[in-house]
């Protein structure tokens, strides 16, 4: 099971990866990667609880990461909406 999610936080890191490295045209493309990173937050919540949220502390952190990102990508696409 520590293997799955292990391969599952790599693949989410790649294609969030992946998803910054385009080129951001307008808010709808942050808007894009906001909501990636929300699916990023649910897959992380589906894995702590499947591993009994027993990761050494990293899975808590992770989710910490991911809502501290989530809340920025937020915050910015709110920001370009108001600024067009």
């Amino acid at each position: 099971m520590k293997k799955l999610l292990l391969i599952s936080v790599a693949t989410l890191s790649l294609a969030a990866g992946a998803a910054f490295a385009e080129k951001v045209k307008d808010w709808h493309d942050i808007d894009k990667v906001h909501n990636k990173i929300v699916t990023a937050i649910q897959d992380m919540e589906r894995a702590r609880a499947a591993n009994h949220y027993d990761m050494a502390g990293h899975g808590a952190k992770a989710e910490e990461l991911l809502r501290q990102a989530e809340h920025e990508l937020h915050e910015s696409v709110e920001a370009a909406k108001m600024a067009k």
